[in-house]
Formats: structure tokens, C-alpha cells, sequence
């Protein structure tokens, strides 16, 4: 097994049979994109360290609210960590492995041991302080190439919601504040109740 510090230094393009071999440092997380290793941050100031207790207390409230809503059902919620193979390869050869902070999967087959084989139906992600807009659009356009059906980025700081739904080549976006409910396109009957999801 191979430190994630020194491989990282002597490889440029990474495949998920080498990103599981990473020895990683506690709370150290990477993700692949297209083969090139980013490391997950959630605080510019602290490098590495963890999620905030808000941002953990948000991704609680909309997984517990989605489960809830999934009980019965054939689609399952995963809240991160969870890897996700965009665009598996049964070889381990494939080169993107993202951990969306939350993953609805409804395609019993794109359930690994290992994580999500192929792309969710509903991914969502919470920003924090350290996200920057490249990094966002770079995640906007991956999971639109990949297939994801719909993508939500929640604001913990403006307290507000963009829900993203990509069908038929087309792009439907909705913004949604603090209060009310956020529908999700995808599923009949998920409503997601917007003030206990950001009450700090």
C-alpha cells in the first residue's frame, strides 16, 4: 500500500483500481476527476479539516427527510462519504470517483459494495466555505455528462436552494430560499421542508 502523498507526486493520471489503494490520513479525502486527484476541503483556513457542525446538521435533515420519503421504495439514500464511479469500468480502470454529500440511487445494479457504479439519480451537494465556482461548474458539467437526472447545490450561508434538472438535453433550474418546500423533479411526492433543513 501506497501513501496518497507520495503517489500523488509521482502520477498524473489516476484510475480508481489506484485510488482505493491510497493509505489515507484520518479525515484526509480525495476525489478523481478525469484521472487528476483533488483533495476534499471544507475550510480554507484549516486544510483538511472536517464539515462544519451546520453543514453536517443540513446533510442529516435532507437525508433524513429523503428516506423518510424513500421508505417502500427501490431507491436508496446515501449520505457521504459514498463513492461514486461516474463512469464505471469493471476493470477499475475508469478515472472519476466523486462523494457527493448526498446520492439517491435507484438502479439496483449501480449498487456496489464499493459505492454507486454509474450516476445517481439525485446528487446533492452542500457548499462550504473552501468550494470555489470553478470547482462547481466542473461539478455542474460532470454530473450532467454523466447522466445524474437532477443536482442540487444547497448555500448554507445564503440559506437557499438551486435544484438542476437535466432532461431531454435541456437544463431546468429552480431556486428555492430558506422557507417553503423544494419539490424534487424526479420524484412524485418529495417535497423537501426548507426551515428545519437550515435552522442552526
Amino acid at each position: 500500500m501506497v501513501g496518497a502523498a507520495e503517489t500523488l507526486n509521482e502520477k498524473q493520471h489516476f484510475t480508481y483500481g489506484d485510488y482505493k489503494k491510497w493509505e489515507l490520513a484520518q479525515g484526509e479525502r480525495y476525489e478523481l476527476i478525469y484521472g487528476e486527484a483533488y483533495p476534499i476541503r471544507y475550510d480554507d483556513v484549516h486544510g483538511m479539516a472536517g464539515p462544519s457542525a451546520y453543514h453536517q446538521s443540513i446533510l442529516m435533515e435532507l437525508a433524513k427527510q429523503i428516506a423518510v420519503y424513500l421508505t417502500g421504495k427501490p431507491c436508496k439514500v446515501y449520505p457521504a462519504p459514498f463513492d461514486v464511479r461516474l463512469f464505471y469500468e469493471e476493470d477499475e480502470s475508469d478515472d472519476t470517483v466523486v462523494q457527493p454529500d448526498i446520492s439517491v440511487v435507484c438502479d439496483e445494479k449501480k449498487r456496489g459494495k464499493e459505492g454507486c457504479r454509474g450516476a445517481p439519480d439525485l446528487v446533492i451537494e452542500i457548499l462550504s466555505p473552501s468550494n470555489t465556482a470553478i470547482e462547481m461548474q466542473r461539478k455542474f458539467d460532470l454530473y450532467r455528462e454523466a447522466g445524474v437526472r437532477e443536482y442540487w447545490v444547497v448555500d448554507p450561508e445564503h440559506k437557499g436552494v438551486h435544484s438542476h434538472v437535466f432532461r431531454d438535453g435541456q437544463i431546468f433550474t429552480r431556486v428555492f430560499g430558506h422557507k417553503g418546500k423544494a419539490p424534487a423533479d424526479i420524484f412524485s411526492g418529495l417535497e423537501i421542508e426548507l426551515e428545519p433543513v437550515f435552522e442552526e
